[in-house]
C-alpha cells in the first residue's frame, strides 16, 4: 500500500523551517528549494504543500500567529483562579514575545511585519492574526470591566478601544526589546504599569474592590 502523508503536519514542519530561514535571511531571502533543505524533505513535496512561495510565506504567517494565540489560551486555561489584572498581564507578555526562547519568533514576526508593508496579501494575513489576539484582550478586558461591577452599573471603559492600545502597546515593546532600547525587564514593566492604570480605571469610584 502507498504510504499515507500527514499533510498538515507536513506543512507545519515546512513552516517551522521557513521561521528558521525568515530569521535568517528575511522572508525575502526564503527559497522553496532551501525550505525543503531545512525540513528534510523533497522540493516536490514542497510544492506538493504550496503552490508558490507566497503560499508559504502565508501559511508560515498564520503558523507563527497561532502559536502566540494558543499559548495565550492554554495560559489563560491552566491559570484560573488568578485575578483578571494577572491574566491579562501574562496575556500581554505573551504577545509581546519578551520570553528569551520567544526572541527568534518575534524577530521573524517582524520580519513578516516589515515585508507586509509592501505584500498586501501578506498584510492581509497580519490583520487576521492581530485581530484574533485583540479579540482575546477584548474579552479579558470585558471580564475584568464585568467582575468590578454590580450588574446593574455602566460599563466604564471601551473594551475595543483599550485593547487595541494594549496590542500596540505589546507590539512596539516587540521591537524596542529586539534592537535593545529597553531589555526585556524594562519592558515587561512597562505593560505591568499599563495593565495597574487599567485596573485602576476599571475599578474608579467602586468602594471596597481590590485593585
Amino acid at each position: 500500500m502507498p504510504k499515507q502523508v500527514d499533510y498538515e503536519s507536513r506543512r507545519r514542519r515546512i513552516a517551522e523551517a521557513v521561521c528558521l530561514l525568515a530569521d535568517q535571511h528575511g522572508p525575502e531571502g526564503v527559497t522553496m528549494r532551501d525550505v525543503a533543505t531545512r525540513a528534510e524533505v523533497s522540493l516536490g513535496a514542497v510544492q506538493r504543500c504550496f503552490g508558490n512561495k507566497e503560499e508559504m510565506l502565508l501559511f508560515a504567517v498564520d503558523h507563527v500567529g497561532e502559536r502566540i494565540t494558543e499559548r495565550v489560551r492554554a495560559h489563560l486555561s491552566s491559570s484560573p483562579a488568578l485575578s483578571a489584572a494577572t491574566v491579562l498581564g501574562h496575556a500581554a507578555t505573551e504577545i509581546a514575545l519578551l520570553r528569551r526562547e520567544h526572541r527568534a519568533e518575534a524577530r521573524v514576526w517582524l520580519a513578516f511585519v516589515a515585508q507586509a508593508a509592501v505584500s498586501e496579501p501578506l498584510a492581509a494575513k497580519l490583520r487576521i492574526s492581530y485581530a484574533a489576539l485583540q479579540g482575546l484582550l477584548v474579552r479579558l478586558i470585558t471580564e475584568a470591566d464585568e467582575s468590578g461591577r454590580a450588574d446593574d452599573d455602566p460599563a466604564t471603559l471601551d473594551p475595543q478601544r483599550e485593547a487595541r492600545a494594549l496590542l500596540a502597546l505589546a507590539d512596539g515593546l516587540t521591537s524596542h526589546v529586539l534592537i535593545g532600547h529597553l531589555t526585556a525587564e524594562e519592558a515587561e514593566d512597562a505593560l505591568h504599569a499599563h495593565v495597574v492604570r487599567l485596573w485602576g480605571r476599571l475599578h474608579t469610584s467602586r468602594p471596597g474592590k481590590a485593585v
